[in-house]
């Protein structure tokens, strides 16, 4: 098995990498969806973030309001602490229920946002870093709705540029098109994953 951390700032054009490596055979474990999933209504996860926060981060209908959280823990760096204590290690532990059960001759990639922030470079065989400069990560953030001042915050909230260069054994550059970021994975899965095949 060959374990894969995939990791880039907001906006840098990750979930497109992560696809083009799933379109090649890649086993895709990502760390959003999971995080989505182990605070879905009636989980444990739900409870205790709950138990955290209050009522208050409940939506009508008994699921997470997203919103609402954000509210909390985006301007509090305590109470974004808090929430990590509680999520991360149910996300950890659902990715490796998954790393398991994945064959045993996989490439297994797990996309983690915040991999350099989390101090997880040292769990993969690889670390796959995907760059875009700031302003195309700012038109990339607006175009998918959100405010200038709010994607700017996202960003500032993140690792570096470096910081996340500093870890990387690959680094894919996404400033250009969708079949410029292709060539640079067809590139790294030939050279680095599956040589000679």
């Amino acid at each position: 098995m060959l374990r894969i951390g995939l990791t880039g700032g907001i906006g840098s054009g990750k979930s497109t990498v992560s696809a083009l490596l799933v379109e090649r055979g890649a086993v895709l474990v990502d760390a959003d969806v999971l995080a989505r999933e182990v605070v879905a209504p009636g989980t444990p996860g739900l409870a205790a973030v709950v138990d955290a926060f209050g009522e208050g981060v409940l939506a009508p209908d008994g699921s997470l309001d997203r919103p609402a959280l954000a509210a909390v823990v985006f301007a509090d760096p305590a109470q974004r602490a808090r929430l990590d204590a509680v999520v991360h290690p149910l996300v950890r532990a659902r990715a490796a229920e998954l790393v398991a059960a994945a064959p045993p001759d996989a490439v297994v990639v797990q996309d983690v946002p915040l991999l350099v922030e989390t101090g997880q470079a040292g769990s993969y065989d690889l670390v796959v870093v995907v760059q875009a400069s700031l302003p195309v990560r700012l038109a990339r953030l607006v175009q998918r709705g959100m405010t200038e001042d709010d994607a700017r915050a996202r960003i500032a909230g993140q690792a570096t540029d470096e910081q996340r260069a500093a870890v990387a054994d690959v680094l894919l550059h996404n400033d250009g098109s969708r079949a410029e970021l292709a060539a640079q994975v067809e590139a790294f899965w030939a050279d680095q994953v599956a040589p000679g095949s």
